[in-house]
C-alpha cells in the first residue's frame, strides 16, 4: 500500500448519514428517559469529588502542597473548561445519538485513526475511573466501621505504595466487582438504580450544607490561598475528574428513547446541578476543619467528627458508599458502550460486540469490571485520579475541535441543539483542556503515551484491516448488508 493510500485509509470518516440505520442492528434497548438520562449525568459527575478528591486537594499530599480552602476556585476553573466541553457534547449528542460518545464524534469528524485513539483512550481512562471511585469508596467503608468500633486490618485496606503498611485494598475490589454485577442486569434495571441513588445522594450532599453550615469556623478561610495560584492550577487538573460524566452518559445515546432530543439537555441540566452542589460543599468542608487536618480520603466524615459530631460522620460515610456506587455505574456503563461501539465497527474483534436477552454487552461489561478491580486493588488513588484526567482532557481536545470543524464541513447536518458563540466556545475548551493537560506530572504523561503507543500498534496490526469502513475487510460485508434494505 501506497503513502497515499495509508493515509487515506487511515483518514477516512464514517458517514453521520449510515449512523441512525446501524443503530437499528445494535442490540441495545432503548429504555432511557430524560431525568434517566440526567440521573446518570448527575451519578457521573458527582461523587468521589465531593467525598473524597475536594478534601485530597484542600488538604495536599506527600510532594503536592495542599491549596486550602481556595480548592472552591480548583472546581471552577476545572468547571469553565468542562462546561466549554460539555456544550460541544451537546451539539454532537443532538447530532449523533449513538454508542461512543467522543469515539464516535471523532471517527465522524476527523477521521478513523483519531476516533481509534479517543476510543482506545477512553478504554483505560474509564476503566481507571471506577477504580478511582472504589478507593474513595474504600476509604469512607473503612470510616464507618471505625465509627461503629471495628477496625479493618492495614494490609487489606490500602495499597503497599501509601507506605501505611498495606498490600491490597480489599474492600475497593469487592466494590468493583458489585458494580459490575449491577450494570450486567441490563440497562433498564440500571436506569432504575440510577435514579433513585442519585435522588438520595442530592439529599445528602443538602443534608450535609444545611447542617455544615451551623459549624463553619470562618477563621478556618484564613488564609483561603495557603500555598498561591500555581498549586490551585495543578489542583484543577486534579478534580477536573470530577467535573465530568456527561461525556460518559453521551455514551448511552442509544439506549435513550429521544436521544437527538433528550441528550443535550441531559447533559447540561446534569453539569449545572453538579457545579452548584459543588461550590456549596467545598465552602462548608473547608469551613468546618482547617485543610491541614481534613482526611483526603473521607473529608466530610472526618470534618464532622473534628466538630464533635461522630454519628453524623457514620451516617455519612454509609450513604456516601451509596452515593459513590452511581459514578462507578456510570462509568462502567461509558467503558463498555465505547468497547461496543469500537467492536461493532470493526476496529476491535465483533466477539467483545454481542449482547445478550437484556441488551447488554456481558463479555466487555466483565472484563472491564475486572480490570477496573485490579486496577482499584493495586493502586493509589492520586496516580490513577491523574491517569484518568489526562486521557478525558485530551478526549474534550478532540471533541472541542470536532465540533469547529463539523460544523463548517456539514452545516447541513440536523441539530437539535446549536453550540453558541461559535468557534469561541469550543476554542477556549481546547486551550483550557489541553493547559489543564501541562498541569499533570510527567509520569502521567508516560504512562498516557505508552499506552497509546499500545494502542497504535493495535490499529495496525488490526483495526484498521478489520474496519467495516475498509471495502477488503472480511467484515465489511456486515456494512453492506446492514444499508441493503435502503438500496
Amino acid at each position: 500500500m501506497s503513502t497515499r493510500d495509508m493515509s487515506q485509509s487511515v483518514m477516512r470518516r464514517k458517514p453521520i448519514d449510515d449512523i441512525e440505520e446501524e443503530n437499528k442492528h445494535s442490540g441495545l434497548f432503548k429504555s432511557l428517559g430524560l431525568w434517566q438520562l440526567t440521573a446518570i449525568g448527575v451519578g457521573g459527575i458527582i461523587g468521589v469529588g465531593i467525598f473524597s478528591l475536594a478534601g485530597l486537594v484542600a488538604a495536599g499530599s506527600e510532594g503536592t502542597p495542599g491549596v486550602g480552602p481556595a480548592v472552591l476556585f480548583s472546581f471552577l476553573i476545572a468547571g469553565l473548561a468542562s462546561a466549554a466541553a460539555a456544550l460541544s457534547y451537546a451539539e454532537f449528542a443532538g447530532m449523533i445519538p449513538r454508542a461512543g460518545s467522543a469515539y464516535t464524534y471523532g471517527y465522524v469528524a476527523l477521521g478513523e485513526i483519531i476516533g481509534w485513539f479517543i476510543g482506545w483512550d477512553l478504554l483505560l481512562e474509564y476503566i481507571a475511573i471506577v477504580a478511582v471511585v472504589a478507593i474513595g469508596i474504600s476509604g469512607y467503608f473503612d470510616a464507618f466501621l471505625s465509627g461503629i468500633g471495628i477496625n479493618m486490618p492495614v494490609w487489606m485496606t490500602s495499597t503497599a505504595d501509601e507506605g501505611k503498611g498495606g498490600i491490597v485494598n480489599i474492600p475497593a475490589i469487592l466494590v468493583c466487582l458489585l458494580v459490575t454485577w449491577i450494570l450486567s442486569r441490563g440497562t433498564k434495571a440500571f436506569g432504575r438504580f440510577e435514579l433513585v441513588a442519585v435522588a438520595i445522594k442530592v439529599i445528602l450532599i443538602l443534608f450535609i450544607i444545611g447542617l455544615g453550615v451551623f459549624y463553619i469556623d470562618t477563621n478556618n478561610y484564613n488564609p483561603f490561598m495557603p500555598s498561591g495560584f500555581g498549586p490551585v492550577l495543578a489542583g484543577a487538573a486534579t478534580v477536573f475528574f470530577a467535573v465530568f460524566g456527561y461525556d460518559a452518559m453521551s455514551t448511552a445515546a442509544e439506549e435513550a428513547t429521544d436521544g437527538k432530543k433528550h441528550m443535550p439537555k441531559a447533559i447540561i441540566l446534569s453539569l449545572i446541578i453538579a457545579m452548584l452542589l459543588y461550590v456549596a460543599a467545598t465552602l462548608v468542608l473547608t469551613g468546618m476543619q482547617n485543610y491541614k487536618d481534613i482526611d483526603p480520603k473521607a473529608g466530610f466524615a472526618s470534618a464532622f467528627t473534628g466538630v464533635g459530631l461522630p454519628v453524623i460522620a457514620t451516617i455519612i460515610s454509609v450513604f456516601a458508599v451509596l452515593s459513590i456506587l452511581t459514578v462507578m455505574l456510570t462509568f462502567l456503563l461509558g467503558v463498555t458502550r465505547v468497547w461496543f461501539a469500537m467492536s461493532r465497527d470493526g476496529l476491535l474483534p465483533g466477539w467483545f460486540a454481542k449482547t445478550d436477552r437484556h441488551g447488554t454487552p456481558q463479555r466487555v461489561t466483565w472484563i472491564a469490571g475486572v480490570a477496573s478491580a485490579f486496577l482499584a486493588g493495586v493502586f493509589p488513588i492520586k496516580e490513577v485520579a491523574d491517569l484518568t484526567n489526562i486521557g478525558i482532557l485530551a478526549a474534550f481536545v478532540v471533541v472541542c475541535l470536532s465540533v469547529i470543524i463539523f460544523r463548517y464541513k456539514r452545516p447541513d447536518a440536523p441539530r437539535t441543539f446549536r453550540l453558541p458563540f461559535m468557534p469561541v466556545i469550543p476554542a477556549f475548551g481546547v486551550l483550557a483542556s489541553a493547559f489543564l493537560m501541562f498541569q499533570l506530572h510527567w509520569e502521567t504523561w508516560l504512562r498516557f503515551g505508552v499506552w497509546l503507543v499500545i494502542g497504535l500498534a493495535i490499529y495496525f496490526f488490526y483495526g484498521r484491516r478489520h474496519s467495516l469502513m475498509n471495502p477488503d475487510s472480511p467484515r465489511h460485508e456486515e456494512l453492506v448488508e446492514m444499508h441493503r434494505p435502503l438500496r
